[in-house]
């Protein structure tokens, strides 16, 4: 092999970049279903009166209290129905950005390391050349 051109901070770098968007990108997503709960909200419900159930209905952001009111109407059940089919996709757009940090992160600590024990049998091959040229000077006597 020729060699790598892998410099371990400038990839720390990029990996602390990386995480930050990937931060702003889960505060865009929760603020998304926010605003979809809202939506759903002022969307109203299909029935007169009174006569709305007291179910939620519709999405709610993860970790947020549930929906002050009945949010039971079309509009509020299709964003819900809409809510859990993007979750899959959601979902695995998150895995990938962290196992693509993750593997990057592997992958330049295992360079790392195979550049330390590049090092170090190179150390010990020079340390054994030196010992046998001190055994033949000794000889040399």
């Amino acid at each position: 092999m020729s060699g790598w051109d892998i410099r371990p901070q400038g990839v720390q770098g990029r990996l602390k970049v990386v995480g930050g968007h990937a931060g702003e990108l889960e505060k865009a997503l929760t603020a998304w279903l926010e605003d979809l709960g809202e939506a759903a909200r002022a969307a109203g419900t299909a029935v007169p009166g009174n006569a709305a159930s007291t179910a939620v209905h519709g999405p709610v952001a993860p970790g947020r209290a549930p929906l002050s009111r009945a949010a039971s109407g079309p509009v509020a059940a299709a964003l819900g129905e809409y809510v859990t089919a993007r979750q899959p996709q959601l979902r695995a757009m998150s895995e990938r950005i962290q196992a693509a940090v993750l593997g990057a992160a592997t992958a330049v600590n295992e360079y790392v390391e195979g550049d330390l024990e590049a090092a170090k049998q190179a150390q010990d091959a020079a340390r054994s050349v030196r010992l046998d040229v001190l055994r033949d000077l000794r000889g040399a006597k």
